[in-house]
């Protein structure tokens, strides 16, 4: 496509943009992308992802460990060289050229009158769920990323298992992911900082999932007095905006996890807590729905349909509803946010992967379900997958 069709696309998404439409933000990002490809040059192209984006990860977190951003923040209008210097302990011909790239990068600003000045982007990362965000992105998972070439072509270029993947070469361990995190810390912390850090600002699925029409209406506390059983929910977030962002619920909300992750949350009258292990059957029969939020994208084929399957006899057919909130990946023009989240599961947790409609058709047919709708929305890189139980 011509940059100029290009540029024309992008000044209709800016005026969307400033009308608050939804999903106009995430198109001006895609649209950008678009027409850096059509200008950038093939060599531009390898500068920038290998010079450019590595050597500011690195950046990024000498300015963690020097606690960098958080002195260009506190110094309000703005701060010298050679005071910014004093306070990181970074000589001031390296913090110069380092402090060039930022600002090249549009993360910091500089002023001949006022020194190095923070950005809004600048003042989020001297915050500390950044700070530990980046800390796991530079330290665990683009340690796993660089040792991809190394890994596969040991491996023969074969999907990886959950022991033996790019993260246990690059880490040398033999521990899945996540018990490595529990092994290793602070890793278990950077690592729920950096998903909090992921999901912030994203829509929740009740706010674009409707509700009211496919869940409310048809209600029936003559058939179950539960509404919506939050499946694998962790601590409560998911169930927590749901309820409040739709007042009141007409039924019994219900968390559900293991004992040691539901031990932690705190009781609450908004909805009943319960240990309960996935991969045993669902003991809360005919809810309206059973919701799991981003927990098949970490588990094989065979073991989403083993988890699928432990729900099916709790469902009450022709009434019950399985919510599936994951990424669905397009085919012909799949998104980064998507693509790289992909990039995360294969490089960490084995046979793990985000699914295209195909594929998460071929799952949960296989479970005994069909979908019966997707719901997407341009705002938000995950979608509801609605199922239901097929007909025999």
């Amino acid at each position: 496509m011509a940059p100029s069709d290009i540029v024309e696309r992008m000044q209709a998404a800016a005026t969307a943009l400033a009308n608050n439409e939804i999903g106009s933000r995430e198109t001006l990002l895609s649209l950008n992308r678009e027409l850096l490809a059509e200008l950038e040059t093939p060599s531009e192209f390898l500068q920038r992802v290998y010079f450019a984006t590595h050597s500011l990860s690195g950046c990024l977190e000498i300015a963690v460990n020097t606690q960098l951003f958080q002195h260009v923040r506190d110094a309000g209008e703005g701060i010298s060289t050679d005071a910014l210097a004093e306070k990181t302990g970074i000589t001031a011909p390296v913090l110069v050229r380092m402090m060039r790239h930022f600002v090249a990068n549009s993360i910091v600003k500089f002023s001949k009158s006022k020194g190095w000045q923070s950005t809004e982007l600048s003042k989020t990362l001297a915050a500390e769920n950044y700070q530990h965000s980046i800390l796991f992105c530079q330290r665990a998972a683009a340690t796993s990323f660089k040792g991809f070439p190394e890994h596969f072509k040991a491996a023969s270029y074969k999907p990886p298992g959950l022991t033996d993947g790019p993260f246990q070469s690059a880490h040398k361990t033999d521990l899945p992911f996540f018990h490595w995190l529990g092994a290793t810390p602070p890793f278990v912390d950077y690592f729920a900082s950096f998903m909090s850090v992921y999901r912030a600002g994203q829509l929740d699925w009740w706010q674009f999932y409707p509700v009211a029409e496919r869940l409310t209406e048809g209600f029936d506390k003559a058939v179950s007095e539960n509404f919506v059983v939050d499946v694998g929910g962790g601590r409560g977030h998911d169930l927590m905006s749901f309820a409040n962002g739709i007042n009141a619920a007409p039924g019994k909300l219900v968390l559900q996890d293991q004992p040691d992750v539901v031990a932690s949350v705190e009781k609450t009258d908004l909805f009943e807590i319960q240990a309960h292990d996935f991969y045993t059957p669902q003991p809360v029969k005919s809810a309206r729905v059973y919701f799991l939020h981003s927990i098949l994208h970490d588990w094989s084929d065979k073991d989403g349909v083993r988890i699928l399957q432990n729900l099916k006899p709790a469902l009450t057919p022709g009434y019950s509803r399985v919510l599936l909130n994951e990424i669905v990946l397009s085919e012909e023009k799949p998104s980064v946010p998507a693509t790289s989240m992909d990039m995360m599961m294969l490089g960490h947790f084995g046979e793990s992967r985000e699914r295209s409609t195909e594929e998460w058709t071929a799952i949960v047919t296989e479970a005994g379900f069909e979908i019966a709708n997707i719901y997407s929305n341009p705002a938000s890189p995950e979608s509801v997958v609605e199922l239901s139980l097929r007909s025999e």
